[in-house]
């Protein structure tokens, strides 16, 4: 009878620390997708974007056609976020983006013409809309990120969460945040 105690002392510390790593696991592989999700809600958002991107050209080209750099930088921005793989390079591509757009409203505001257009302006409302949405898929994207880091360090997890195959994720970070403060707007 003596070692029926020690026996279920073992049994129970055995139970506990079994279903502290099932709880574990399966926290982990729950943030893990709820990222995945995240990143793809970015990635759907960056090609809406990237899908005005050619109708705004076209309408601000028929105004100002010799502005040929500025499409251009337009253009390259957009095949960079387009072929962006991962974080890191989304973020230099988002600092491309916002500065060719930034032009390209700039070249706009000096055709009072394009300004009145409707085309332009419902393109103009959409890319607003588009970048809201970008910054609030961000934002969940980067706490989805926060929380699965978080959990990936945080002692004991540290010790056995990278042999069964989770990693630390790179947050989705511009290397110029004044770049994408605000959604680029024209004046009127």
């Amino acid at each position: 009878m003596e070692w029926l105690i020690p026996v279920l002392i073992v049994v129970a510390l055995v139970l506990i620390i079994g279903i502290y790593l099932w709880a574990t696991y399966n926290s982990l592989v729950t943030l893990n997708v709820r990222v995945d999700e995240a990143w793809s809600d970015i990635t759907v958002q960056l090609k809406r974007r990237a899908d005005l991107i050619p109708n705004l050209i076209e309408a601000v080209k028929g105004y100002a056609a010799h502005e040929k750099n500025v499409f251009e930088s337009v253009t390259q921005a957009r095949a960079e976020t387009l072929q962006a793989q991962g974080p890191a390079e989304a973020g230099a591509a988002e600092n491309h983006m916002q500065q060719a757009l930034k032009s390209i409203f700039a070249v706009a505001e000096a055709y009072p013409q394009l300004q009145a257009s409707q085309n332009f302006l419902q393109l103009q409302s959409e890319l607003v809309d588009t970048e809201d949405k970008i910054q609030a898929s961000r934002r969940f994207y980067n706490g989805g990120v926060r929380e699965l880091n978080t959990k990936i360090k945080v002692f004991p997890n540290t010790l056995f969460v990278r042999g069964l195959g989770f990693h630390e994720r790179d947050f989705f970070e511009v290397t110029e945040p004044a770049a994408i403060a605000e959604p680029p707007r024209v004046q009127f």
